[in-house]
């Protein structure tokens, strides 16, 4: 027993180095970040945020089935939730150094991107049941959407960024065990989350592709196909967003990118839109400092799941 104490204790050491590497990024963020600027930007988030569900802007986006209709509302409001916190970002940049043409294009080409992943939709045939036609097309429509996703992204990579980044997919994990640690800290939030009546009108969401009910090997086959629309998020924002947002702007990167994360849960529950926010400030700010999108994956893949298993016990 103590020869295994001993043999876990370089694991343990590695583990708690791992974490406070972590805090102390957040740490450091909070005192080097314009405390004035933060408050701003969340102020801006707050009002999208009321906006959108007061007046339910989002329904006109969702209800719509014209492709050209949709991708214009959504880079829309991908625009306003981005282009103006960077706006505010570029004013407290403490170097001077010219933006340049690269900067612009990734800016407008940015909430286009994800407008038309917004604003895409496959429709196939797969039976006359219409239940067992709707759970093929729910199934297969984030993994080729992923796959359209992940070539515009490297289309992007060549022509704006001249391939000066890898997304975040180089560099391994020092250690799953501090994100595991973030997972189980969600978990009393979740718990209450799912106690609440938005939260049980949308998840599980492998309800509403099986009508209800679904075998084992179904609902395995519909999780992981969920888990790859989170790998296309994580890239995309994570990846893509901060990283390259950063070669420009620094750590004044992760708020417009934490707003602009914010602004595709609008059509969410209202709390895990606003958690949303601060999720995306924490996600940005270890990925700024690690340069790595993994660890960030584990924690959204993993609340993504614990949200489908928490409206499946509710729902039983």
């Amino acid at each position: 027993m103590r020869q295994a104490q001993e043999s876990l204790k370089p694991f343990k050491k590695k583990y708690i180095r791992v974490l406070k590497a972590i805090l102390q990024y957040i740490r450091n963020y909070l005192r080097d970040s314009d405390k004035k600027q933060f408050i701003r930007v969340s102020i801006f988030c707050g009002l999208l945020i009321f906006f959108n569900y007061y007046f339910k802007l989002y329904i006109i986006a969702v209800k719509n089935n014209s492709f050209p209709v949709k991708l214009i509302i959504w880079t829309a409001v991908f625009m306003v939730a981005l282009i103006v916190p960077v706006y505010w970002s570029v004013k407290n940049r403490k170097t001077a150094s010219p933006l340049s043409l690269s900067y612009y294009l990734f800016l407008f080409i940015a909430p286009v991107l994800f407008a038309i992943k917004c604003s895409l939709s496959f429709r196939f045939r797969f039976s006359y049941n219409n239940t067992v036609n709707q759970y093929w097309n729910t199934v297969i429509y984030w993994p080729l959407l992923g796959l359209i996703m992940l070539l515009l992204l490297l289309l992007s990579r060549h022509f704006i960024l001249k391939n000066k980044t890898d997304f975040g997919t180089g560099r391994p994990m020092n250690s799953m065990k501090p994100y595991i640690l973030m997972l189980l800290l969600m978990l009393p939030f979740i718990a209450f989350a799912s106690t609440q009546a938005d939260f049980q009108s949308m998840y599980p969401k492998l309800y509403s592709a099986t009508g209800g009910t679904a075998s084992s090997w179904q609902a395995l086959l519909f999780e992981l196909s969920y888990g790859t629309d989170f790998i296309t998020i994580e890239l995309f924002f994570r990846g893509f967003m901060v990283l390259s947002l950063a070669r420009w702007l620094g750590k004044e990167a992760i708020l417009p990118v934490a707003v602009f994360y914010c602004s595709i849960h609008f059509g969410k529950p209202l709390a895990e839109c606003i958690s949303s926010y601060f999720g995306g400030i924490l996600l940005g700010i270890v990925v700024y400092h690690t340069r790595s999108i993994r660890g960030g994956l584990l924690v959204h893949l993993g609340i993504a799941w614990m949200m489908e298993i928490a409206g499946i016990l509710v729902q039983s």
